[in-house]
């Protein structure tokens, strides 16, 4: 299972066997069926998560009592609540399987060993919260520069399979409309 990670992590830097071994010694391996909680508002998050099959959501509860996606995550790729996961205070997300998953976590009392022992590791995650944050802008760019229908299609055009494997509530909370909206765009094509 730790592959996958490694694989990811020598895309952006080279670690050693030994290294690699180190690191292993740090992480932790967990499966979550469909619908299970990672993390829950008003808890603190205790890992980051590296997702190796599956897909996990980011969300909160809005004013309305409405689930608003803010992130996914599917293979190799990372989520967390950072603010909480690094200051270690309460979170108001939530962190849920959105299918069967299989993740890596490693987990905050191990966080700063994990970069005093291997430093590395600081340019990898820097490289990938640089890309989430990049994802993060364009995301919130689109939400504001694009109409509900533009968002859908562009975003079933980068990421077709994607649009395929995730609830229809969730997609649509992610692209900032209603289920019953995204049926009506669907419904039109």
């Amino acid at each position: 299972m730790y592959q996958a990670l490694f694989t990811h992590i020598n895309k952006f830097i080279d670690l050693s066997s030994e290294e690699q071994d180190l690191l292993t010694s740090l992480l932790k391996s967990f499966s979550f069926k469909k619908k299970a909680y990672l993390l829950e508002a008003g808890e603190t998050c205790r890992a980051n998560y590296f997702v190796v099959k599956g897909c996990l959501r980011l969300y909160f509860i809005d004013i309305k009592g409405a689930e608003q996606t803010t992130q996914f995550a599917i293979e190799n790729w990372w989520i967390s609540d950072l603010t909480s996961f690094i200051f270690q205070k309460q979170s108001d997300f939530f962190i849920q399987a959105a299918e069967q998953t299989e993740i890596i976590a490693i987990e905050h009392h191990h966080y700063q060993e994990m970069f005093e022992k291997l430093p590395k590791l600081e340019k990898y995650f820097r490289l990938i919260y640089q890309k989430l944050h990049q994802a993060s802008q364009i995301r919130i760019k689109y939400l504001y520069s694009q109409t509900a229908e533009e968002r859908y299609t562009n975003f079933n055009k980068l990421f077709p399979e994607f649009v395929q494997r995730v609830p229809q509530y969730m997609l649509a909370s992610y692209l900032g409309f209603t289920p019953e909206f995204l049926s009506k765009i669907r419904a039109k094509r």
